[in-house]
């Protein structure tokens, strides 16, 4: 079966489906894989941690509490997370160093841009938490399938 977002939310209208707030990013537009999760706000310090460890074609979903004020994920972390077989990275806050993302082999989604750095150390994260937002619910271990139409979420694995 086809992994476009369009033909699985066809086929499966059980299927949650994101609110369009986010903007693509990286270097593939479209990506899948079992979901990581990640919370923080202003500090991507549990971002970095995580994406130090071997991805296995996951998604790292980050809940940045929607944040404009800095970013969580820029070219240096995009470079680790293809070096540690990553698909994708989703943002729920911003980006930076918009044309390292662009050249790398990694799905990213975020809110926007912003060119300052996250500070270290000023709030701590937790990661494989249950996280809600763009209309969504997203759990460690369910499937997330992105393109240039969309973030859908299930259950389990849609594609053979």
């Amino acid at each position: 079966m086809s992994t476009a977002t369009t033909d699985l939310s066809d086929a499966h209208p059980e299927a949650q489906v994101c609110d369009p707030i986010l903007v693509d990013f990286g270097g593939t537009r479209a990506f899948h894989g079992a979901i990581a999760t990640v919370k923080v706000f202003e500090d991507n310090t549990q971002v970095r941690a995580t994406l130090e460890m071997p991805g296995n074609g996951r998604v790292l979903v980050v809940d940045g509490g929607g944040s404009r004020r800095c970013a969580l994920v820029g070219g240096m972390l995009a470079e680790l997370a293809v070096k540690n077989g990553w698909a994708g990275i989703v943002v729920y806050g911003c980006v930076r160093d918009t044309a390292e993302l662009a050249a790398q082999a990694l799905g990213i989604k975020a809110l926007a841009v912003h060119p300052r750095k996250s500070e270290k150390g000023l709030h701590s994260g937790q990661a494989g938490r249950t996280l809600e937002f763009a209309g969504v619910c997203f759990r460690p271990g369910v499937w997330l399938y992105a393109d240039a139409d969309g973030i859908l979420v299930a259950e389990s694995a849609l594609h053979a």
